[in-house]
């Protein structure tokens, strides 16, 4: 697999509170826009999306944004 497999064009924004996220690269994950290990074999591996204070976050999940985790409009051109 060379490019990430597209979940959705677009983001799904969620409000989360602090901790530790780990972002689903691979977009094979039933868990998203979380890491469930689906990646295994591929040469995809989660993002890790530290969050300091309770907010809301527009998840990637076409899997194509120049800004890892985060939305960046890139599913209106995939």
């Amino acid at each position: 697999m060379s490019q990430p497999n597209i979940c959705q064009r677009s983001p799904l924004v969620q409000k989360v509170e602090p901790g530790t996220y780990w972002w689903c690269a691979c977009g094979l994950s039933k868990t998203q826009p979380f890491c469930d290990g689906a990646h295994k074999g591929s040469e995809f591996g989660p993002t890790k999306v530290e969050v300091t204070e309770a907010r809301q976050i527009a998840w990637c999940l076409c899997k194509h944004s120049q800004k890892g985790a985060h939305c960046d409009g890139s599913h209106q051109r995939v």
